[in-house]
């Protein structure tokens, strides 16, 4: 049985989809982190990507990111077959019609990171490839600019 909540839970959902995802881009960037600041940058991503999936507007173009966060979140702990996993539901995603192309080159980049982690330079350097093929679809200059700056992170 559903129990009837005190407050919009529509609402809710969209505030903490968007407040775990900004707090967890706070960890993604911080230079080092203790132990405790990766649980919890670990937890808001996927605490972020659950929101995002209860949201009545949640897009295809939404789960890319919120899948592509959490897939860089995995990379970042060093956790090859997770980084993997989602980088994988992030690419499934990314493919479907309407989602544009910048969503598809860092799908691909999701998997790099991934192979990267898992110690595969083979299957990176393959996701590399397909990314920057996705990235010569890209109209806008900033966001090629972008995806193509972090692909040389993995170089």
């Amino acid at each position: 049985m559903t129990k009837k909540t005190d407050f919009d839970l529509s609402a809710a959902h969209k505030y903490f989809s968007a407040d775990c995802f900004n707090k967890t881009w706070d960890y993604i960037d911080k230079p080092t982190r203790k132990t405790s600041e990766e649980d919890a940058m670990l937890r808001l991503s996927l605490a972020s990507l659950w929101h995002w999936t209860q949201r009545e507007d949640c897009s295809p173009t939404n789960l890319s990111v919120g899948y592509w966060q959490v897939a860089r979140v995995f990379a970042l702990l060093r956790q090859a077959d997770n980084a993997r996993h989602y980088g994988d539901l992030c690419l499934e995603v990314s493919q479907k019609e309407g989602v544009e192309p910048f969503y598809l080159g860092y799908a691909y980049e999701a998997l790099a990171r991934a192979e990267h982690v898992a110690g595969n330079e083979d299957k990176k350097e393959d996701f590399l490839v397909q990314a920057h093929q996705a990235a010569t679809a890209i109209s806008d200059a900033e966001e090629k600019k972008m995806l193509l700056k972090d692909l040389a992170t993995l170089r």
